[in-house]
């Protein structure tokens, strides 16, 4: 049976916000994937904001490898 580890990181563009460059996301992807880790999901979620109480638009990327 494989097993497999998972890895979730939170994305936004900008200090309060904004709109998600494809650059981004794809650097991103990329730097994952050379660490072995392979994409299972993009969600849009509402992420913590760096300034003030409330969230901001972002992405929820999730990543899976399999356990060595």
């Amino acid at each position: 049976m494989r097993r497999f580890t998972y890895k979730v990181v939170e994305v936004r563009e900008k200090l309060i916000g904004g709109k998600m460059s494809g650059g981004k996301l794809e650097k991103l992807l990329n730097d994952h994937a050379a660490d072995g880790w392979q994409l299972k999901a993009i969600t849009a979620t509402e992420v913590k904001g760096r300034v003030g109480p409330g969230g901001v638009e972002g992405l929820l990327v999730t990543f899976e490898r399999p356990v060595q």
